[in-house]
C-alpha cells in the first residue's frame, strides 16, 4: 500500500495523520485510513520509541510431579523437594495458567526493556521448577598458598566458620540462607558442598562466603589465597524404584 501524504509525528498516533491523509487524498475510502493507523504491530509513542503491542512467552511443564499455581502474579511451585514462592508485581506482565500443565505470559505496550523482563520470568520460573524436582548444588575450594584456612561447620549446616585466612586471628562466621545447607565433601579435600532449592539463596550464600576471604590492600594476583566456586550443578533426584 502506498502512502500519500505528510507525515507528521501527533501524540498518541501510530505515526501517519489520517486528517492530513484525507485532506489530501479525498479519494480513498475511510477503511483505508484505519489500516493505516492499526495495522502496524509497532506504534510510537510520545517519544518517537516503539513499542510492541504484544509479546507472548509460553512455559510448558513436562515434569508430572509438579504443580504450578498463579494468584495475582505470584507464582507458586510445588515440588517433591519443597516449596517455593515468588512474587513478579514489579513487573508490567500477565500470568495466567492456559492449561495444568502449561503458562502464558503477556506483556502490552513494552519497550525494549519490558520486552526483556517477560523472558526473565520464565527464566526464573524454570529455575523454581528445576529447584523443587533436582535441586541445586555448588561446590567451592580453599585455596591457599602458605596460611592453611580452617573451616568448621555448626549449627547443623547452617553456620560456616573460618579461621586463619592469611594467619589472621579473627573469626569469620558466615550464616547460610534459609533452606540452604552446607557440608564438607567426603572425596575431596578442602572442598565446601552448598544444597538448596532456591538457586538465588543457594548462590547468595557462596558469594557471601567468598567475599569474607577477600583479601585487602595487596596484590590479588600474587596473593590467591581463598574460597572461590569451582562447580555449579545440580542434586542428583533419588530413584524411588
Amino acid at each position: 500500500v502506498v502512502c500519500v501524504g505528510e507525515r507528521r509525528r501527533e501524540p498518541f498516533s501510530g505515526g501517519f495523520s489520517g486528517a492530513v491523509l484525507a485532506a489530501q487524498t479525498p479519494f480513498l475510502p475511510p477503511f483505508f485510513f484505519m489500516c493505516v493507523l492499526c495495522s502496524p504491530l509497532l506504534q510510537q509513542d510520545e517519544l518517537g520509541a516503539m513499542k510492541q503491542i504484544l509479546s507472548t512467552e509460553f512455559l510448558n511443564i513436562k515434569k508430572n510431579n509438579v504443580t504450578v499455581t498463579v494468584k495475582n502474579r505470584t507464582v507458586t511451585v510445588t515440588g517433591p523437594r519443597g516449596t517455593l514462592t515468588r512474587e513478579f508485581n514489579h513487573l508490567r506482565v500477565e500470568l495466567t495458567m492456559v492449561s495444568k500443565r502449561k503458562l502464558r505470559v503477556d506483556t502490552w505496550f513494552a519497550d525494549r526493556k519490558s520486552l526483556a523482563c517477560v523472558r526473565t520470568c520464565v527464566s526464573h520460573i524454570k529455575n523454581m521448577i528445576t529447584g523443587v524436582t533436582d535441586g541445586f548444588m555448588y561446590k567451592m575450594r580453599c585455596v591457599h598458598a602458605h596460611f592453611p584456612i580452617n573451616v568448621n561447620i555448626v549449627n547443623n549446616g547452617k553456620t560456616l566458620d573460618v579461621r586463619n585466612f592469611l594467619g589472621e586471628k579473627r573469626l569469620r562466621s558466615i550464616h547460610m540462607r534459609e533452606g540452604v545447607t552446607v557440608e564438607s565433601s567426603a572425596d575431596v579435600k578442602d572442598e565446601l558442598i552448598f544444597k538448596g532449592i532456591d538457586v538465588e539463596k543457594v548462590s547468595l550464600s557462596c558469594a557471601q562466603v567468598q567475599q569474607c576471604t577477600s583479601v585487602g590492600k595487596k596484590d590479588i594476583r600474587k596473593f590467591l589465597d581463598g574460597i572461590y566456586v569451582s562447580e555449579r550443578t545440580n542434586i542428583v533426584v533419588p530413584d524411588d524404584d
